[in-house]
């Protein structure tokens, strides 16, 4: 966690659900290249916890720094602000 108790929020997309209680989600960036100044795309991806296994494929979900759940989970859901298309 950051100094001051205060815990980072990313926004980003569901990538996988497959997993128990855990939602891998994709957080897509921009950076600015410091010597070329070009805008440079980046994504992370990061385990995060969802204990009622409600994040679906393609939702836009919250999620929020803690402690370490498991090995790579630190991150937990915190809501879903957007369903994804669920047409299969």
């Amino acid at each position: 966690m950051t100094e001051g108790g205060v815990r980072k929020r990313l926004i980003g997309t569901v990538v996988s659900d497959r997993m128990e209680k855990t939602a891998l989600v994709r957080v897509n960036r921009l950076t600015r290249h410091p010597v070329y100044k070009k805008y440079i795309r980046k994504r992370s991806k990061y385990m995060a916890h969802d204990p009622l296994n409600q994040c679906k494929v393609g939702d836009k979900v919250q999620i929020v720094e803690s402690r370490p759940l498991s090995k790579r989970k630190r991150w937990q859901v915190v809501g879903i602000l957007e369903k994804g298309n669920t047409e299969t």
